[in-house]
C-alpha cells in the first residue's frame, strides 16, 4: 500500500459498475501545450512533478498509453523515481504495429498487456499478454470495452497516461474518475495541445468538476479534479471528498517545502461552484 492509494478509492467505476477506477494523468505548460511542434516534451514538468507521477504510477495496478505515445516517446512506465512496485504496462494497439523493441515490453517483472482489434496478431516478446478488445465504427478500441477487458484480467486501478488522443477519449467516454492535471509555469507558445475533446456549443455544456488545487515546492501547480462532479453526463454523487496528498497543509501561509516534493494544498473544490 502506497500513501497515494486512496486517490484509487471511490471512484464511480468501483462504486457503481464492475469496472476498475481509473485517474487520468496529464502534464502541460500554462499555454496547455504538452510538446513543442518538433515533438520535444522532456521534460515540460518539474522534479516534483515527475515524483508525483511516479507515486501514482505506484498506487495503480496498471498503467495506460496509447501507441503515440510509444511511438514518440518509448517510455518504460515504470516506478523508479519513488518506493513502489512496477505496475502492469498496457498498450493500446489496435492495428498491431507496436514495435516488439518498445521499451515498455522489455522483461523486468511486471505485466505486459497489448490490447488490440480482433484479428490483429502481429508478434509481441515472449510473456507478453495479447487481449482483444472490440472496436468501433473508426477502427478505435471501445474505451469501455477496454474497461472491461482490463478488470476482467484482474486490474482494478488504471492509471491514463497518455497521450492527449487517449485521455480525450477516455473523458469523452465519461470513463475517468479523477483527473490530475498538472500546469508547469512555462508557455510554450505554439505546439500540440494536452486535450482535444468533442466540440461543444456552449459553455453550459462545459466540464466543471470539484477540484483541489495544490502546489509543488518547485512551482508546479497540480488540480486533482474529480471528474464524477460538474458533468450533466454523470449524476452520481461524488465520494471521498476529503483526499488529501500525503503533506499538505491546509493554510497557503505555512508553505512548507517538503523535502520529498509534495505539494502544498492551496484550497478546496476550486470550480465547483459559478
Amino acid at each position: 500500500m502506497t500513501d497515494y492509494d486512496p486517490f484509487f478509492r471511490g471512484g464511480a467505476g468501483a462504486s457503481l459498475t464492475d469496472l476498475p477506477v481509473v485517474i487520468g494523468q496529464l502534464g502541460q505548460s500554462l499555454d496547455g501545450r504538452v510538446a513543442t511542434p518538433t515533438g520535444d516534451s522532456k521534460y515540460i514538468g518539474s522534479a516534483c512533478a515527475l515524483d508525483h507521477l511516479h507515486r501514482l504510477r505506484a498506487a495503480a495496478d496498471g498503467v495506460l498509453v496509447g501507441m503515440g505515445t510509444v511511438e514518440a516517446d518509448d517510455p518504460l512506465l515504470n516506478v523508479r523515481r519513488v518506493p513502489g512496485p512496477n505496475p502492469a504496462r498496457i498498450v493500446l494497439d489496435p492495428s498491431g504495429r507496436l514495435d516488439p523493441k518498445a521499451r515498455c515490453l522489455m522483461e523486468d517483472g511486471a505485466r505486459r498487456i497489448v490490447l488490440r482489434r480482433p484479428g490483429v496478431t502481429s508478434p509481441l516478446p515472449e510473456g507478453v499478454e495479447s487481449l482483444n478488445v472490440p472496436a468501433d465504427r473508426e477502427g478505435r478500441l471501445a474505451v469501455h470495452a477496454i474497461l472491461s477487458v482490463l478488470a476482467a484480467a484482474g486490474l482494478r486501478r488504471i492509471l491514463v497516461e497518455g497521450g492527449p488522443a487517449t485521455l480525450a477519449a477516455f473523458i469523452d467516454a465519461g470513463a475517468i474518475d479523477r483527473m490530475h492535471i498538472v500546469v508547469s509555469p512555462v508557455i510554450l507558445g505554439s505546439g500540440r495541445t494536452g486535450l482535444d475533446l468533442r466540440p461543444i456549443m456552449s459553455l453550459r455544456e462545459a466540464l466543471r468538476p470539484a477540484s483541489q488545487v495544490s502546489v509543488f515546492p518547485d512551482g508546479d501547480v497540480l488540480f486533482v479534479c474529480d471528474m464524477r462532479t460538474g458533468d450533466s453526463r454523470h449524476e452520481t454523487e461524488r465520494t471521498d471528498p476529503g483526499l488529501q496528498l500525503p503533506g499538505q497543509t491546509s493554510a497557503l501561509a505555512e508553505r512548507p517545502v517538503h523535502p520529498d516534493g509534495d505539494p502544498v494544498r492551496l484550497h478546496h473544490d476550486a470550480g465547483a461552484g459559478g
